[in-house]
């Protein structure tokens, strides 16, 4: 710990606590109401986990015990824990998307933690849009905060075969529609997929989430990596809990922590995991929550350079088990070498170049060397042109790569209602080189950008042995899933984008190496369908779905709220986004 920059009386929690005055009293005898004496919490620094757990999470379903391990940690070090629950976002189950509630997430934690007398956070997340909202929330409220990184889960098993939750999914579902296996094997796949509590163990949007944090410097060395029934992520939790009443102390905050550079490391290690194409939204809207004006087109420029070199699932072969047995995110973080910026300070008081230097390569079937990338670059591709002016993304080593370059005939669908109720009528008008569309299925038009990118095969050409197929939407993807799929089309449909003009024969050319997305019809003919386009009913008219149908953004700008990024020429680390409140 470096020298204390705070004195009892500094911290926040003393404007609850220390004042001889009526509400002071009151705020004292409430505590003493829960069993602690003055002695308890007196003069130390109040930390507030923000504790997603919840019975409907099983990515989040160990948290309970973590929490207390986290305050073992806590009342170790001198600070006074409280635990607070916080919106738990079940990717599994909340419909129609976790996505929807992300930023509502994100202002619950910013107020939580505004409203009480916190003078830190641990902030316990992992399930995919859990990690963001909580960090969106901390940087705005920008108090002394570290995250804990749920861990992922076990192996999957079949038949002596480890299975990946999400990726293994997909695949055994299409061939149970093609007919190759039989109910009984598709029941032991359900049986064996997610054998224990934790997040996606392949490299869906949750580890890539919470390994992008570790690089932004927000986590303890290493935390992202370990399975979450390891009993080392117990001893991490505890040591998250001591490190950060240290932190209050040092008054080391989000600000002090966070700039391009760090935002340069997280995506450059979302892009080295092949990690989910959903990280490019939330990236954006953290670094806007930081007043760093971070674009698609920065990610864009970060994956020309950058190689994949973790083997995992959907990308490679490996789980995250097996990367955390090879030496995990730091072994990787040290192989980029020049690729990261090892100058940035971190959580616990050291730099990344510090935390990683020791950091080895166990196993480099699984962790590749730079001198062997299983992808040299491109992890993510952004891409351009009149059927997405704003742009649109696809994940090149997810997909065939015959797929690449493809033009081809489009298949409408106007929702996910009509792709269900159509994409394996015999009679659908469609073969292997076609595009599949579907529109309305963006932030606003879904609402919420649901999962729905991976748009399903139909069945009569599962038959003839196809796979693949070029897939466009407005929607998102799971991390788990793979294929040629181009989504997050910006502007999306529902708000009038080019998307919304396309027609079912229309020719659609995909150029991924010249990050080019067209349309092939005349302008002549676009002008007259947008001239003849009406806007679709808004599916919310009251409550929360009223207020992110005014205030959400695009794809391309993070879908955070407006009201919610910094005022202009007010980043958090100047000016912070909401007052302390008035105590009375």
């Amino acid at each position: 710990m470096t020298a204390p920059n705070k004195k009892p009386e500094d911290l926040r929690s003393a404007r609850w606590y220390g004042a001889r005055d009526l509400r002071a009293f009151g705020h004292r005898s409430r505590t003493a109401q829960m069993g602690y004496r003055r002695e308890d919490y007196a003069g130390k620094p109040v930390v507030a986990i923000v504790n997603t757990w919840s019975d409907i999470n099983p990515c989040h379903q160990h948290f309970r015990q973590r929490a207390d391990e986290v305050k073992r940690g806590i009342w170790q070090a001198g600070g006074f824990p409280v635990e607070m629950p916080a919106m738990s976002l079940a990717e599994p189950f909340q419909k129609p998307t976790t996505m929807l509630y992300r930023n509502l997430l994100a202002m619950e934690t910013e107020e939580l933690l505004r409203s009480y007398p916190a003078d830190g956070c641990v902030l316990m997340g992992g399930c995919d849009k859990t990690t963001p909202a909580l960090l969106m929330g901390a940087i705005s409220m920008n108090l002394p905060a570290i995250f804990l990184p749920a861990g992922p889960m076990l192996r999957g098993d079949h038949r002596g075969q480890p299975l990946g939750s999400g990726s293994d999914t997909w695949k055994y579902w299409a061939e149970l529609r093609a007919g190759t296996i039989t109910e009984q094997e598709w029941q032991a796949v359900e049986d064996g997929i997610a054998r224990s509590p934790g997040h996606c163990m392949t490299m869906g949007t949750a580890s890539t989430m919470t390994s992008s944090v570790e690089a932004l410097g927000l986590t303890l060395p290493g935390a992202a990596s370990i399975p979450a029934v390891d009993s080392r992520h117990a001893q991490m939790a505890s040591a998250t809990g001591r490190r950060i009443v240290e932190m209050v102390w040092e008054d080391l905050k989000p600000s002090d922590l966070l700039d391009a550079a760090s935002f340069d490391n997280g995506v450059t290690t979302a892009l080295a995991l092949s990690g989910s194409t959903n990280a490019i939204v939330h990236m954006v809207a953290l670094a806007r929550r930081c007043g760093i004006d971070f674009s698609i087109d920065r990610y864009d420029a970060l994956a020309r350079r950058t190689p994949v070199l973790a083997d995992v699932r959907p990308a490679g072969r490996f789980l995250m088990e097996d990367f955390f047995y090879a030496g995990g995110l730091r072994a990787l973080l040290r192989e980029l070498g020049d690729l990261i910026d090892g100058t940035r300070r971190t959580v616990n008081g050291r730099t990344l170049g510090e935390n990683v230097a020791d950091a080895r390569i166990w196993n480099e079937e699984v962790i590749r060397r730079r001198t062997n990338p299983l992808v040299e670059r491109d992890g993510l591709a952004v891409l351009r042109g009149n059927l997405a002016p704003d742009g649109a993304v696809i994940k090149p080593p997810a997909a065939e790569a015959r797929l690449l370059v493809h033009t081809g005939r489009a298949v409408v669908f106007e929702s996910y209602d009509d792709m269900a109720a159509r994409i394996d009528d015999p009679a659908l008008d469609i073969d292997a080189a076609s595009v599949l569309v579907l529109r309305n299925a963006g932030p606003q038009g879904a609402p919420g950008m649901p999962e729905w990118g991976q748009l399903p095969i139909p069945k009569k050409l599962l038959a003839q042995g196809v796979r693949d197929m070029v897939r466009i939407s407005d929607a998102r993807m799971s991390g788990t899933s793979y294929g040629a799929c181009v989504l997050h089309v910006a502007p999306e449909s529902a708000v009038g984008g080019p998307l919304a003009l396309v027609k079912s024969g229309d020719t659609i050319a995909l150029d991924v190496p010249n990050r080019r997305l067209e349309l092939l019809v005349d302008a002549a003919e676009l002008a007259r369908r947008r001239g003849a386009w009406k806007p679709p009913a808004p599916k919310f008219e009251r409550g929360y779905g009223s207020l992110y149908l005014k205030h959400v953004r695009q794809a391309n700008d993070g879908c955070d709220f407006d009201f919610l990024e910094p005022l202009p020429g007010r980043p958090p680390s100047v000016a912070p986004q909401g007052p302390e409140p008035e105590i009375h």
